[in-house]
């Protein structure tokens, strides 16, 4: 059995087009030629594809049946031509991306969807690591670009732009005692558990927002919330994890004595300075920086 791309085209103009000769005039050949294609497929074959009885063919069962199949291997055919055409064009054939949670899930879906449109065959990983750990990744290679808690003291070997900070709210469940002591004083969040987002990375970054003497370490940020709203203690919280969460009914977020009630942080893209990215990655990360209005803005810093 010996069946041609040329073939399964001329099969597949037919059926879209009702007839030999619209099937030759949509793919710039002669009709004799479309018609000898289709003939020869059923005779490799050893089915039927079209019943011939009137002004037009017909699809038979059979042919029904063997047009979707058809169609998948002239899509495949198509896709094939494009990751070459990709390749050439020396786009990224995969990216890993590690994004803190911090980012905003709601503002992912937009970027991505115009990446996928702009880069289709690029196979993408999305990972979700904490805090400084992205750096990591990044540092080590096992991701391509990142979106990362902006560090006191970013690593030398890694470029970034801050794209802007996201408001963390302090949070408690509702029979807390800092749900009903009034507005709280600086001095009151040191009486009380903290529970403070664990990277695995360095100690001295993981100390920045504590507040209270004791501390419980958690490697999730919705893993904290249902342990806030079982009153273990209180946290920082960004607004759009606390607005996803199912636990929020059960949150309060108690008026503050010492400021508004905000504690912004900031959020960087970063990248290897000494690793050169592709077409892809420069895209993303060009993208990403202009997401910021996702953000609150705040001073922008490059490497």
């Amino acid at each position: 059995m010996n069946v041609s791309l040329e073939q399964l085209e001329a099969f597949v103009a037919t059926a879209d087009a009702g007839s030999f000769s619209a099937a030759a005039r949509r793919l710039g050949r002669a009709q004799s030629a479309i018609s000898t294609h289709v003939a020869n497929l059923e005779v490799d074959l050893g089915l039927e594809l079209f019943l011939r009885t009137g002004r037009t063919p017909v699809l038979t069962p059979e042919g029904e049946r063997l047009l979707r199949e058809a169609r998948v291997v002239l899509d495949r055919r198509e896709h094939l031509i494009g990751v070459a055409r990709s390749l050439e064009n020396q786009v990224e054939n995969r990216l890993v991306v590690a994004i803190d949670e911090l980012y905003p899930e709601y503002a992912l879906g937009p970027v991505f969807a115009e990446f996928a449109e702009h880069f289709p065959y690029v196979e993408m990983e999305i990972l979700f690591p904490l805090m400084e750990d992205v750096g990591q990744l990044v540092q080590e290679g096992a991701a391509h670009l990142g979106v990362m808690w902006q560090q006191t003291r970013m690593p030398p070997d890694l470029a970034f732009r801050t794209i802007g900070r996201v408001p963390l709210k302090l949070v408690c469940g509702r029979n807390h005692p800092l749900a009903s002591c009034g507005p709280i004083a600086w001095e009151d969040l040191k009486r009380y558990r903290q529970i403070m987002v664990a990277a695995r990375g360095q100690e001295r970054e993981r100390q920045h927002l504590r507040v209270a003497g004791e501390v419980w370490w958690v490697e999730s940020h919705w893993v904290i919330l249902e342990l806030v709203k079982h009153n273990i203690g209180w946290s920082f919280i960004s607004d759009h994890i606390l607005a996803a969460s199912p636990a929020a009914p059960d949150i309060v977020t108690p008026p503050l004595a010492f400021d508004a009630g905000d504690r912004p942080v900031p959020l960087a893209v970063v990248w290897h300075h000494k690793r050169p990215q592709g077409a892809a990655a420069r895209w993303l990360r060009q993208r990403l920086c202009a997401s910021e209005s996702v953000l609150y803005r705040g001073p922008k810093s490059s490497s």
